[in-house]
């Protein structure tokens, strides 16, 4: 067995231990997340594409009592979205995807300011780095009993928030804000084709949470910002799935 925690998979992981993978999970509501699953039960995987960040946040999770182990993720590259799989198929099941990880793109993001450079960062990370690891792991979700996909999104994706008048959520944002509109939007289609299976894809918001995100600006903690996606990853047989909600309930698309 390595005894390096970035990529410690042991392969004794008690076979009814149900395993989880966290993406963009060193620090903030990643980070919680991945601490709040193995509160309740679960080994979890903390993929991070930064070793440094990564092996400290592992380290730290591991000094508090947490069953974690580090996978190396950089959720815009295919081959390291292909080698975070097959790490995971060494423990040989996955119950839940919790896709965090996500960039701003940096400012300013007003539409007429915005660059296509930054336009092709945020979608590639934001949008199509959750579809990359989603399909490349859905082979060993497939195997679980209850597998859960859970996207984590916000409310300056909703489109019945973003035109509510002076009552409209978020900064003007031509980069950061559709993405996560468009995550939404992806996270209807896969439900839709998994509804024939044990699959389920929902969508939360974590709220105005202080994190690297808004420079520290919001009101809520990271723990505070995690709680609906557990709740998420947690659902029970025959839940909702195809939903977008945050810890009031539903939120309008």
């Amino acid at each position: 067995m390595t005894t390096d925690t970035t990529t410690e998979t042991t392969t004794d992981t008690a076979p009814d231990k149900r395993i989880a993978l966290v993406t963009g999970a060193n620090k903030g509501i990643g980070y919680e997340i991945a601490a709040g699953l193995s509160r309740l039960g679960f080994r979890v995987g903390v993929g991070a594409r930064d070793a440094g960040r990564r092996d400290e946040a592992v380290a730290t999770l591991q000094a508090d009592g947490h069953d974690v182990f580090g996978v190396p993720l950089d959720v815009t590259d295919d081959a390291s979205v292909a080698a975070a799989a097959a790490q995971l198929e060494e423990l040989g099941r996955l119950d839940v995807l919790v896709n965090n990880a996500a960039i701003t793109g940096g400012m300013p993001q007003a539409p007429t300011e915005v660059s296509s450079d930054q336009l092709k960062a945020v979608v590639d990370t934001n949008v199509i780095g959750v579809v990359r690891v989603t399909n490349a792991v859905l082979p060993l979700l497939r195997r679980s009993a209850s597998p859960r996909i859970v996207n984590v999104s916000s409310t300056v994706g909703s489109f019945t928030l973003q035109t509510a008048g002076p009552e409209a959520v978020g900064p003007v944002s031509a980069a950061y804000s559709p993405t996560k509109a468009y995550l939404n939007a992806i996270t209807v289609q896969y439900a839709k084709e998994l509804a024939d299976t044990h699959i389920l894809v929902n969508a939360g918001c974590p709220g105005y949470v202080a994190t690297d995100l808004n420079g520290h600006s919001g009101f809520r903690t990271p723990e505070q910002g995690a709680a609906v996606f557990l709740e998420l990853a947690t659902l029970p047989d025959g839940g909702p799935t195809g939903t977008f909600r945050d810890d009031e309930g539903i939120v309008g698309w």
